[in-house]
């Protein structure tokens, strides 16, 4: 895992994106002490399961019915 300093980072910001992209990692660090990490986000995650809620919800028959005028 990769190594930089803020200021690095900072001038190097989309090399290092393209690195972590490819599956890498960069520590993030001030002073030599390490203060983030920069990794790529697992989009398989984030995608929705179509019909997982599936049957937990019936339209009534009377769905569109005029309603009570009171």
């Amino acid at each position: 895992m990769k190594s930089v300093n803020v200021h690095e980072a900072k001038t190097h910001f989309s090399k290092l994106l393209a690195k972590v992209e490819r599956g890498g990692a960069v520590v993030i660090a001030r002073a030599g002490k390490p203060v983030a990490k920069l990794v790529a986000i697992d989009l398989a995650t984030a995608v929705p399961t179509l019909g997982a809620d599936a049957g937990r919800f019936v339209v009534p028959e009377d769905f569109d019915a005029p309603l009570a005028t009171d």
